[in-house]
């Protein structure tokens, strides 16, 4: 079987949680054939992880300094005439590489090109997405075009997504989905997605106790640990880095700090400031994520899934404008397992008050132990093996027959 994954390159994520679903598939069938095709963040962390990789063109939103999602520049540059022949591009290279590959199934995250492409050469499609429709973000002075752009995407994008054989949403059943208002699917189109749990690399169960593990990371069991493994594209978190580690260098003793910079290419040695630890990359994130108290992070959905399955209390950061995150914040304030600071109020008062706030409280740590508790069975990873082998196995019949 030869498989192809073609994730968004923008941040780690979506490369992020095709990775153990291509090793899933290996370990299944050790002559499964496994390609890559990427752009941006995605292309060094694939290859880092040992994948065959082909970086194609990239497509992205712009950013101001602060990381915050420029939506004038994005609409503007390339411009509504130059982004059709962007795609194009895009199509074209990746129909190059599916004729070099020659998969027997695509597996698109949030990509459309890969999906036209395979569409094009009659290749079976499956799609990852947690977004089902791209939300623009609301500001005032662009509200009339946000609406008119979200009704062209719905639109346009939606029939994309659901031209492949299959959709599968990565996240919980109700009621704890997380990508709800994310997820506004029109009746048309439901009968192709299936909603199949997050997709985790290493689940809780498959690590040492907790207690364990702080002893092998040489943590103190008698402070609580605040873990920030700090996601995204890079210039939406290298201002967060910034404030974050401006903050911490500062903090007080009573907590221990381990911050991960998100770097794939980096050395994994840590630099030191007595109770604050920062690494360019950490290749263990799940010890950290399974030893600390609580996480800070920004509001992707990813991260915010990991946390729910390790039943760890968040303190969410959402980029600014970022109608996704916001949206995944809003949910799990909801649930009753974060708290949300937003970027322009973040300072040390008010980080070391919401700490305070949810390490002093019970209620954030029942809360997210008895949702881990609730949704422990609910396995992503799984039945997106299972239904990539049922896809590709069904498409070489066919060709055979």
């Amino acid at each position: 079987m030869r498989v192809q994954f073609a994730p968004c390159g923008v941040g780690l994520g979506h490369a992020g949680r095709c990775i153990p679903i291509a090793r899933g598939l290996q370990n299944r069938d050790e002559s499964t054939e496994i390609f890559f095709s990427t752009y941006r963040d995605a292309v060094d962390y694939v290859r880092k992880e040992g994948f065959s990789t082909v970086e194609v063109p990239p497509m992205d939103f712009k950013v101001k300094p602060d990381g915050t999602v420029d939506f004038r520049r994005t609409a503007l540059n390339p411009g509504p005439f130059v982004a059709p022949f962007n795609f194009l591009g895009q199509v074209g290279k990746e129909i190059e590489v599916m004729e070099t590959f020659e998969p027997d199934v695509v597996v698109s995250d949030s990509r459309a090109s890969p999906i036209v492409a395979a569409r094009i050469l009659g290749i079976p499609t499956i799609c990852i997405l947690n977004q089902f429709q791209v939300i623009i973000p609301r500001k005032t002075h662009y509200l009339r075009l946000a609406k008119l752009a979200d009704a062209i995407t719905l639109a346009i994008i939606g029939k994309i997504w659901t031209t492949g054989v299959k959709v599968l949403i990565p996240d919980f059943p109700l009621p704890y989905t997380i990508s709800t208002d994310n997820l506004r699917i029109p009746k048309a189109y439901r009968k192709k997605i299936k909603l199949i749990g997050p997709i985790l690399p290493l689940r809780p169960d498959a690590l040492p106790t907790r207690e364990e593990l702080r002893k092998k990371l040489g943590l103190d069991d008698e402070k609580p640990v605040i873990f920030a493994p700090i996601s995204g594209p890079v210039k939406e978190r290298a201002y967060l880095i910034k404030i974050l580690q401006r903050i911490f260098t500062n903090f007080p003793d009573d907590y221990q700090i381990v911050m991960s910079l998100g770097y794939p290419k980096s050395h994994i040695t840590p630099v030191r400031y007595g109770n604050f630890t920062v690494f360019r990359w950490i290749p263990n994130r799940f010890e950290y994520m399974k030893a600390c108290d609580l996480v800070i992070s920004r509001a992707g959905h990813g991260t915010i899934l990991q946390t729910m399955c390790y039943g760890k209390p968040t303190i969410l950061i959402p980029t600014p404008s970022h109608t996704e995150q916001f949206n995944n914040a809003k949910k799990t304030v909801k649930l009753g397992i974060a708290l949300v600071i937003e970027q322009d109020n973040l300072n040390r008062e008010t980080l070391l008050a919401v700490i305070k706030e949810i390490v002093e409280d019970k209620y954030f740590m029942e809360r997210t132990m008895k949702i881990q508790k609730e949704v422990s069975d609910v396995d992503g990873l799984e039945k997106a093996i299972e239904t990539i082998i049922e896809i590709a196995e069904r498409g070489k019949a066919r060709v055979s027959a």
